[in-house]
């Protein structure tokens, strides 16, 4: 597995172990992580703390040509609301672990310019797949489905 992509499943864990979902990411640029999160929709009570969010929250204000040397490492494809928040600050690169569980707005990124690279991690796809079948509410909540 990726060493970063790695560090995203670690995040992953967290957020299932504190009994949320089971996706991970983190932000990095040039070879240093400035920040990691992941899904805490359900501990914090929040309506849009997605992992990718939480990453870029946990980044903290950067400015704009430092998000424009950044790849973000996701352990699941991006949502619509993630993938705005790419688009919103010109990342360039997102590696995402996953998505056979959930394809979120990959062509809508690659569309605007984004180099999306799926990697296809079996470690990423079993983890999500059993909090699928096990947690199925929770799943269809955190995407906005009934």
């Amino acid at each position: 597995m990726d060493r970063f992509l790695k560090e995203a499943y670690l995040e992953a864990q967290k957020g299932l172990t504190e009994g949320g979902l089971p996706i991970g990411s983190v932000v990095v640029c040039d070879g240093e992580i400035l920040g990691r999160g992941h899904n805490r929709r359900i501990q914090r009570g929040s309506a849009i703390l997605h992992a990718e969010m939480d990453a870029l929250e946990n980044a903290g204000r950067l400015k704009a040509d430092v998000y424009k040397r950044c790849t973000l490492y996701t352990t699941l494809s991006p949502c619509v609301m993630c993938s705005g928040a790419i688009l919103l600050y010109k990342i360039p690169r997102i590696i995402i672990g996953e998505h056979d569980n959930f394809m979120g707005e990959e062509d809508l990124l690659r569309s605007r310019g984004v180099n999306v690279e799926v990697l296809n991690d079996p470690d990423c796809i079993a983890m999500m797949k059993s909090f699928i079948q096990n947690n199925p509410d929770l799943w269809n909540e955190d995407i906005g489905e009934e």
